[in-house]
């Protein structure tokens, strides 16, 4: 094989945004070769693109045999029987955050996957690619930070509308999303607390449900976390705020590190701080520090390096950057999360990923939700990436 013939599967925000930069050739050896979707509408404009099929069934396009590989971006719950699906029809896989809906779900996408180590399983965590986490997790691999002892991380500036929520019959319902913002809106930055931090071994869970909106599932949430070293966490994000924050802080035992406005600043102590404190014969010194800005470029089309690095991965057996197992964490997170609140105690992970999802069928069993849908105006989402 010289070239991947790709399908996607889901022409809602992100798919057909993937279709974009496709079909400018901007990624190589690459040639976008169909695209499915179960609303007629979204296929219309695809119909006049030469060497682009179309298909309104995602299954006779994965049996078809005019594709290679297969990018899914469909609602969430479809993730898991699309991706084993494709992976028992011989192709290669990538899936579009969250790999899966609940934990269960991505256990047995996995599975399938790893029964199969010659197809290509990946991810869509293109935050694993922008040059200011590449920066944090070099300073953390370093051991320039020291110790990590504390990370928060706020993110409220997902600001939301009722229109956004009216958009789609699965937008924000048990049934069709499986949870609110944090399966939504942050699954990349759980990927990133989780790529940079580990994963936490106990956390605590606040979260809200249709607090600021007409909706059934969680929109403001509050969570603490802690890890096997003793360091502690809180991470809080919002659909209903605005202006809204986007800060990380990571302190560690020689400094701390806060990414802000597109702004990186490193304060670092001369010496390490518990050894400071251990020797230090003042009541109230601190260890001499200094600061600086670390520079970083802008991401420019994260998203097409990854699927770039699927392509190189299948044709050149090239490592990849986010391989789809490692999807499970952030599903795991946005999960155990969300559990913890509503059944309000603490939980140790790995989490019981069965008692998760016997406790979502139970919500979408006893859902009396009226979801009204509305007819959107097209707008550029985009403006949501880099966070």
């Amino acid at each position: 094989m010289k070239n991947v013939r790709l399908g996607i599967v889901g022409l809602g925000n992100i798919g057909r945004f993937h279709t974009g930069y496709l079909l400018e050739n901007k990624v190589s050896r690459c040639t976008l070769a169909a695209v499915s979707d179960a609303f007629a509408p979204s296929l219309e404009s695809f119909k006049n693109k030469p060497g682009v099929k179309t298909y309104a069934d995602a299954g006779a396009m994965i049996r078809s045999g005019e594709i290679d590989a297969i990018v899914i971006a469909t609602p969430h719950f479809l993730h898991t029987s699309l991706g084993i699906e494709a992976l028992k029809a011989g192709l290669h896989v990538m899936v579009e955050k969250p790999i899966s809906a609940h934990k269960a779900d991505a256990e047995r996408l996995i599975a399938v996957a790893k029964e199969r180590p010659k197809q290509v399983f990946a991810g869509m965590f293109q935050m694993r690619v922008e040059p200011r986490y590449l920066k944090v997790r070099s300073l953390i691999r370093n051991g320039d930070l020291g110790d990590i002892v504390r990370v928060n991380w706020i993110i409220t500036d997902w600001f939301r509308t009722e229109a956004y929520y009216a958009s789609g019959g699965w937008r924000a319902t048990w049934k069709g999303e499986g949870g609110g913002v944090l399966l939504n809106q942050c699954l990349h930055q759980l990927d990133m607390l989780q790529w940079l931090c580990g994963m936490p071994k106990t956390v605590r869970g606040f979260c809200q449900l249709g607090r600021y909106h007409n909706i059934e599932v969680e929109d403001n949430i509050t969570t603490y976390m802690e890890w096997a070293n003793g360091a502690t966490g809180v991470f809080i994000s919002s659909t209903g705020e605005a202006p809204g924050t986007n800060r990380l802080e990571l302190c560690g035992t020689r400094g701390k590190l806060v990414v802000e406005n597109d702004k990186m600043r490193f304060t670092r102590n001369e010496s390490d701080m518990i050894e400071f404190s251990k020797t230090s014969k003042s009541g109230f010194a601190k260890p001499d520090a200094w600061n600086c800005e670390i520079p970083f470029e802008p991401a420019t089309n994260p998203h097409g390096i990854l699927i770039q690095n699927f392509v190189d991965a299948i044709l050149d057996g090239k490592p990849l950057i986010a391989p789809g197992a490692e999807g499970m964490g952030s599903v795991e997170l946005a999960n155990v999360l969300l559990y913890s609140s509503l059944i309000n105690q603490s939980v140790e992970l790995p989490m019981d990923s069965k008692a998760w999802e016997n406790k979502l069928n139970e919500l979408i069993a006893n859902s009396r939700h009226e979801k009204k849908v509305v007819q959107s105006t097209a707008e550029d989402f985009t403006k949501s990436f880099n966070k």
